[in-house]
């Protein structure tokens, strides 16, 4: 079952200007910056309370980052919610007749197993569900 949101993404072109820009903001800095090259993105982390925000910047144009970019321009790109065991969130959730992007859980970043659902099926969000790497 979904416990709580784990992070919000946000999509930025740059990194660097935008780490800036959330800890004036926030009111404090990162705590972790991140590549995960299989997806074509460098990652900086934020911790709001028990929420995480999360920036993406693209590191490739062929990423999906960089295509959200072109098409809508820099913002919120997905909400992540954490599950304890994400194969049978999986296929609750495909019961249920939600989409899945992915067939089966790939690494992501933070020290996480990810899947994303398609917008299509969740009113427009990109949906992202992660677990924590045993």
């Amino acid at each position: 079952m979904i416990q709580k949101i784990e992070h919000i993404g946000i999509a930025v072109k740059n990194l660097e200007t935008s780490n800036e820009l959330f800890k004036k903001l926030f009111g404090n800095s990162h705590y972790k910056i991140e590549a995960v090259e299989s997806e074509g993105v460098s990652t900086s982390f934020f911790m709001l309370g028990e929420t995480k925000i999360e920036l993406l910047q693209a590191t490739n144009n062929e990423s999906s980052i960089a295509k959200f970019i072109e098409k809508k321009g820099e913002g919120i790109h997905h909400i992540a919610y954490a599950v304890n065991n994400i194969e049978a969130e999986m296929q609750r959730l495909k019961n249920e007749g939600f989409e899945l992007i992915n067939a089966q859980p790939k690494d992501g970043a933070d020290n996480k197993r990810i899947c994303f659902l398609h917008p299509k099926t969740t009113n427009g969000v990109l949906v992202e569900l992660c677990e924590d790497k045993k």
